[in-house]
């Protein structure tokens, strides 16, 4: 194939909007096009490479016994609304109506609508366990699209469902499918890493994560190199020392001028105080417009995804009282609900917000001068934190979230009324599983992962095309005889290839094959009056001087 009949477009310098490796590079290697922001169009390259991944996924899931099928993008509101969704999915989805006012959305993800399809086709527990999965645009109204199509509007996904009849066949299912993840990332060339996670808008019991070993991404979480525990920020926990400050006697609340100190720093700093002794409190507000106040140590932070679980609504943040900010406390407080960490409760003559500007109480007790509706674990976990298996300190890390594996257990078939007759004829409702792979995600992960300072390093079998065969000289007559026909019996072969016919010189299709990332440039030139080609390997840059006659051969015995 040649190149100049291809829709292959390079660049020779970064784009200014672009942030990262992987979206600097699949704009300048011409594998992406920006429509609009968070929109992508994929060109012949990326579109190559979306295949090879889709390919790999379709396989594995194959293997072990799902069935491929295609749902709807444009969702009607009716089961969403069945199972509560509507309203608690948030802005993220997209909705719109018909002529006849009728509601719909773009679908962000599939649980109801796939519910709804298998429904009236699981009658009985002969027809369990079912998997079925689709690969296809999912749609979310992102509020800051980021990194090029890491965090986009429209994205390629691949979702799968599975429906069991009891918690042994879902468990079972549920470990069937992730170890089909780690083979597919696996192939895939990308190194990830499965992480506790929360499962957030989806819900059910519980969750992974498959996170790429990237410098980018959106994904913090915690692993402790000893017991091999990993979580994300989300979900993670750990052993914390909760200390009553028992020897401490109780005393009396008062309050303090705090002038224009508003941070846990600044009053900590002016009091002459450590910042554990603070009451740190947030404030939300959840869809009814109830006031929620989230207290935790002045040296943690609140975890809002933890906050939410134990809240049992979906909350934001609360833009109200600008003025009070910071001098916001739980003390005296009424009329609103308070969700506190479980170390709050034990501080001793703790100090907080006076609820008016430039003041604090100090010596604030627990049951004494405020109480909490509700409690629990709420602080966000930190690098050096204990781990909660082995004791041993955490790492926190970055990463790149590919994958997502949920156990929903009757979250869906529930409301949705999905009911099979078991063994003993009894009627019982299906559990479910559900488990995600960002499939247009995974070319930035691989670029990312694959890189030098002169463009891509695809793996072999995640290439664009294997092979680019450049005739140094374009108006050499033998030398793109030699090109035609070696791309010929490449493809003969096997072996994806496109041979460079383009009048340009050596230096440019040098370094247009070097950022795209051929795995493999055969190149012909002066060596041909020895009968040899040079074969140059991308990923080492080393060059070998091969005979014309066994070039394929070489290029076939090293891919494998």
């Amino acid at each position: 194939m040649k190149f100049s009949t291809l829709y292959i477009k390079t660049l020779r310098d970064d784009p200014q909007e672009a942030e990262t490796v992987s979206h600097k590079l699949m704009i300048r290697a011409g594998l992406v096009k920006k429509i609009s922001t968070g929109i992508y169009a994929y060109l012949p390259l990326g579109l190559k490479v979306l295949q090879h991944i889709m390919k790999a996924v379709r396989e594995e899931l194959n293997m072990i016994g799902c069935s491929e099928l295609l749902l709807p993008a444009l969702i009607p509101s009716d089961p969403w609304k069945k199972t509560g969704r509507w309203d608690l999915y948030g802005k993220e989805m997209f909705r719109l109506s018909d002529r006849t006012d009728r509601l719909f959305c773009l679908g962000p993800t599939h649980e109801e609508v796939v519910t709804e399809v298998v429904k009236n086709d699981i009658r009985s527990y002969r027809d369990l366990p079912l998997y079925v999965y689709q690969i296809q645009a999912k749609y979310r109204d992102e509020l800051r699209p980021r990194f090029g199509i890491v965090r986009a509007k429209e994205f390629i996904m691949k979702d799968l469902y599975s429906f069991h009849a009891d918690n042994d066949c879902l468990e079972k299912g549920y470990k069937k499918v992730f170890h089909a993840y780690e083979k597919i990332f696996e192939r895939c060339s990308i190194k990830s890493i499965p992480v506790e996670a929360d499962n957030g808008a989806i819900g059910g019991a519980y969750s992974h994560e498959f996170v790429a070993q990237t410098p980018i991404g959106e994904t913090a979480y915690v692993i402790c190199s000893s017991c091999g525990y990993a979580a994300n920020l989300e979900a993670a926990r750990s052993k914390v020392a909760i200390c009553s400050s028992h020897e401490e006697s109780k005393k009396e609340m008062s309050e303090m001028a705090t002038p224009g100190k508003k941070t846990i720093e600044e009053v900590s700093t002016f009091l002459n105080q450590d910042p554990s002794k603070f009451l740190k409190t947030l404030c939300y507000r959840n869809q009814k417009g109830k006031k929620i106040l989230a207290i935790v140590r002045g040296d943690d932070e609140v975890n809002e995804a933890k906050l939410k679980k134990i809240a049992g609504a979906d909350i934001e943040w609360s833009h109200e009282d600008q003025e009070l900010m910071g001098f916001v406390g739980p003390a005296g407080m009424s009329g609103v609900l308070i969700v506190a960490d479980e170390r709050t409760k034990k501080i001793i003559n703790a100090i907080c917000g006076a609820n008016k500007v430039d003041a604090h109480f100090m010596n604030v007790n627990y049951e004494r001068d405020w109480k909490a509706q509700l409690s629990g674990d709420i602080r966000e976990v930190k690098d050096k934190d204990l781990c909660p298996e082995c004791g041993k300190e955490l790492s926190l890390s970055l990463g790149m979230e590919l994958g997502h594996t949920f156990v929903l257990n009757d979250r869906y078939t529930k409301p949705l009324e999905v009911k099979f007759a078991s063994v003993d004829g009894r009627m019982k409702t299906v559990l479910m599983g559900c488990y995600g792979i960002g499939i247009s995600r995974m070319i930035a992960a691989l670029i990312e992962q694959h890189h030098d300072e002169k463009g891509l390093t695809w793996p072999v079998q995640m290439a664009p095309y294997k092979v680019i065969v450049i005739p140094v000289n374009a108006e050499s007559e033998e030398q793109t005889i030699l090109a035609e026909k070696l791309s010929n019996e490449l493809n003969s072969n096997g072996i994806s290839n496109i041979w460079d016919d383009r009048n340009l010189s050596p230096g440019v299709k040098f370094k247009d094959a070097e950022l795209i990332g051929f795995p493999y440039a055969v190149i012909l030139g002066k060596c041909l009056e020895e009968g040899l080609a040079e074969i140059k390997v991308r990923k080492t840059g080393e060059t070998f001087k091969i005979p014309l006659n066994d070039v394929i051969e070489k290029l076939k015995q090293w891919m494998e």
